[in-house]
């Protein structure tokens, strides 16, 4: 079965080169009919699992196609050879095609599926490269935000700051989930202000407990925020953090509103440490009745007044 698909990829390859000579009755090569053939090659090398055949008949097809100025098809042959690396798990070099291709799909005034293919580069490569997928996933983010698509850019963005924080890339992540709010806030998208659980997490993981406090302040602005139960468990949330109380933040933290947030956010809550090391800031001590007679305790003046002696 594989031969006879490998001899009938063969037959179409020598069709396509036929198709692209010149002669003395033919000045110009019929770069679509070479295109088309190239095309059935790379189907019948793909069923015989040649995917290194595949792939250069792909790359073929594209090239016939931009010679005959026919760019969608062209990027969609990038595309299909970009898949041909993926099978040869050649992940670089497939999200290099797959790339091309989405700029071409860009040139031709087709955004919508430019963006689908970054976002398909982005998943081939998350767990192999996550910096490569973040600027694919913000590349994704950013033709649907020119498409007036806030829902899908909005989408895009959180993946981007979700590897972001997987990576403890926290400066860029603070930014990523900024521009995520910014969004919601614009499509009024008000109860996914768990956003600023997330972003209350990051900065705190920055050690900006500053930022953090400003993140809530600003999100009183939200409707419905303060007086719910994400406003209460920040505020609790940060004044362990600023006391030091690591009980206080432990319990804040693995509450259910925490635990069962995205994954990535869920794990920064459970690893977030104070200030200090969890030792909490002492209370100033109570005064104790002391018995008649006692001498009470030298004072630190005191101390000090006799401390280099008596001269």
């Amino acid at each position: 079965m594989a031969a006879q698909k490998i001899n009938e990829g063969l037959e179409h390859l020598a069709k396509a080169e036929k198709y692209l000579k010149t002669g003395f009755l033919k000045w110009k090569p019929d770069y679509d009919s070479a295109a088309s053939e190239y095309g059935k090659a790379a189907v019948a090398f793909k069923n015989a699992k040649q995917f290194e055949q595949a792939k250069d008949a792909c790359l073929r097809e594209a090239v016939a196609h931009e010679n005959n100025r026919a760019l969608f098809h062209a990027a969609k042959a990038y595309e299909q050879a970009g898949m041909m690396l993926k099978e040869m798990q050649k992940l670089p070099e497939a999200v290099q095609l797959i790339e091309k291709a989405s700029m071409m799909y860009l040139e031709n005034g087709t955004p919508d599926t430019a963006a689908m293919a970054l976002e398909r580069a982005g998943k081939l490569i998350e767990n192999v490269d996550p910096e490569k997928a973040v600027q694919l996933y913000q590349q994704t983010a950013n033709v649907f935000e020119n498409e007036e698509r806030l829902r899908q850019a909005v989408e895009l963005l959180g993946k981007a700051s979700r590897l972001l924080v997987r990576g403890r890339r926290f400066d860029e992540a603070a930014l990523s989930i900024q521009k995520e709010k910014n969004i919601y806030k614009e499509i009024e998208n008000y109860p996914t202000c768990y956003k600023t659980i997330a972003q209350v997490l990051v900065h705190l993981h920055r050690n900006d407990y500053v930022a953090a406090q400003r993140c809530v302040r600003e999100s009183y602005s939200i409707p419905g925020f303060n007086g719910s139960e994400d406003c209460a468990a920040l505020e609790q949330l940060l004044e362990g953090y600023d006391q030091q109380d690591q009980d206080q933040v432990a319990e804040v933290c693995n509450s259910p509103l925490f635990k069962y947030m995205d994954n990535d956010y869920a794990k920064l809550g459970l690893s977030l440490v104070v200030p200090g090391g969890g030792v909490k800031k002492k209370a100033a001590a109570p005064l104790q009745a002391k018995p008649e007679g006692a001498a009470a305790p030298a004072t630190e003046d005191e101390e000090d007044e006799y401390a280099g002696g008596l001269c």
